[in-house]
């Protein structure tokens, strides 16, 4: 089986091989980028065999690019779309002389406000990530990290330099998936933030049939908070969140998309006394022990909203898992606030029972977050599509 491919983050090779693709021949590239064009022959040469094959075809009337070519020059103009701004609002120069070595050092530093910290991330001596860092500060001219006695504080424009070089390596993970897909290799990954509702309904059919398709494509579930996943999702290491969206969209750089609305429930565990009782009032519930989402939460809004003329039940469990629900209602008395569609996946089954409440709950979107700029490769849209038909099917 063939090694996976990995195209070097070399970011001079890159912006040589881009000029070939816009000029069309070594010569044009060389004095385009002021270098030799045995240099820019190097570099095409290299390209080509991490790529796992030719970028161009040579012809008398110049280069042209194969589907290998044109694959990498894609992702390869993304990147800098989200690279090169940055560096050249530090300094104008700095989009042709930053070295990833230099870009890898200040985002590990600005994450770990350490650069001993840094330097343990990327396996390197602290001298080499100080020197890196300095290097990328001369030639700035600017400082970009405050020195505190509580750490390295990044400057506004290194947070978003970190920011954007994250996201530009993200597109060139995608091309390497998307090169080695032409080899008919399951290279890639998707990484899915999952929010509580999709965790036990959602996601397992979307997952399931997926596999079907594509038996080997690893696939990773984070669960967390919301703000915790919606970090790692613009930092690019979240393809996608799915679950409750948020009103309004949190933030400019992510859009949402709903795929059905959704109610919450009331749920008991089987021996609950007001099982079979005829009129349950809001005063009875108010009296009951809660088991509800965390506070922040669309579902937890719309739970306070129900209590508003009441004020909130004195005894409440802040819980995001339904397992532990399930758990606390099971071995107890009390009563707990989730979506109808995780409800309806506890009740078939006989876990819970649902209590007949009218609450005239507002429909909750449910629905997908992602990078305003993300681009999926095949495998990935071939998942977007199998979701969002698994969600159809689960729409109440």
């Amino acid at each position: 089986m063939p090694s996976p491919l990995h195209i070097p983050r070399n970011l001079r090779h890159l912006r040589l091989f881009l000029a070939v693709m816009e000029s069309g021949t070594i010569t044009a590239a060389a004095a385009r980028c002021l270098v030799t064009q045995p240099a820019v022959t190097q570099a095409i040469a290299k390209l080509e065999t991490a790529s796992g094959g030719a970028l161009f075809e040579r012809t008398r009337q110049g280069f042209f690019p194969t589907p290998r070519g044109t694959i990498l020059a894609h992702r390869a103009k993304r990147a800098f779309a989200q690279l090169d701004p940055a560096l050249a609002e530090i300094a104008p120069r700095l989009p042709l002389t930053a070295t990833l070595a230099q870009l890898q050092a200040l985002t590990a530093v600005r994450e770990t406000e350490n650069f001993t910290l840094a330097a343990r991330r990327l396996g390197l001596a602290q001298p080499t990530v100080h020197r890196a860092v300095t290097q990328l500060e001369q030639e700035a001219g600017r400082i970009l990290f405050e020195r505190t006695a509580f750490g390295m504080i990044a400057s506004r424009l290194a947070k978003t330099l970190a920011q954007c070089t994250r996201l530009a390596m993200a597109e060139l993970d995608q091309a390497e998936a998307e090169l080695s897909a032409l080899s008919g290799e399951e290279v890639g990954r998707l990484t899915i933030g999952s929010l509580p509702l999709s965790r036990s309904v959602l996601l397992p059919e979307a997952i399931t049939t997926f596999r079907t398709h594509r038996a080997t494509y690893p696939v990773e579930v984070r669960d967390g908070p919301y703000d915790e996943l919606l970090s790692g999702l613009r930092r690019g290491e979240i393809d996608l969140i799915l679950g409750a969206l948020r009103d309004p969209t949190p933030i400019g750089d992510v859009t949402q998309e709903p795929l059905f609305a959704d109610n919450l429930a009331i749920l008991a565990g089987n021996h609950h006394p007001l099982i079979g009782a005829p009129d349950i009032r809001k005063e009875d519930l108010h009296r009951c022990g809660w088991v509800v989402p965390r506070r922040g939460t669309p579902a937890r809004e719309q739970f306070e909203s129900f209590f508003s003329d009441l004020g909130p039940p004195a005894s409440l469990v802040e819980a995001g898992s339904i397992l532990l629900m399930r758990e606390l209602l099971d071995r107890s008395e009390l009563v707990g606030c989730i979506s109808s569609t995780q409800a309806r996946a506890e009740t078939t089954r006989g876990l819970l029972t649902e209590l007949p409440i009218t609450a005239h709950w507002a429909a909750r979107p449910i629905g997908l977050t992602t990078r305003s700029t993300w681009e999926p490769t095949p495998a990935q849209a071939e998942f977007l599509a199998i979701l969002k038909s698994a969600a159809a099917r689960l729409s109440p």
